[in-house]
């Protein structure tokens, strides 16, 4: 099993910057690619961004692309999204998530996921 445990979350003005992390835990060389997912309230989970164990490799959603970073650091066992220029519509709840697939399969295929932080952006 991998523990996933998300944090940096919080309420920020449009415009502003944010760092979320996710911490991994246990059996974390079981794992390839991770990624970010969020969903907002009455909406279906999106995929955000992906990253492949070396870092080689990067996948960005449409409304991220540009201004979202994945990034990881595998001696820390952490993921990281960098979100600049945040819009009220970046508003969810950011999931992290470990896949045993490529970064672009773990687009669509995860096997662990973290409990999530809330990320919300005021107008």
């Amino acid at each position: 099993q991998v523990q996933l445990v998300e944090s940096g979350g919080g309420l920020v003005q449009a415009g502003d910057s944010l760092r979320l992390s996710c911490a991994a835990s246990g059996r974390t060389e079981s794992t390839n690619a991770m990624g970010w997912f969020r969903q907002a309230p009455g909406k279906e989970r999106e995929f955000v961004a992906t990253i492949s164990w070396n870092g080689d490799n990067t996948y960005y959603g449409d409304s991220t692309k540009g201004r979202f970073t994945i990034s990881r650091d595998n001696a820390k066992n952490t993921l990281y999204l960098q979100m600049n220029s945040l819009k009220p519509d970046d508003t969810a709840v950011y999931y992290c998530a470990a896949c045993l697939g490529t970064a672009f399969s773990c687009r669509s295929s995860q096997q662990y996921w973290g409990r999530g932080t809330q990320v919300t952006v005021s107008s």
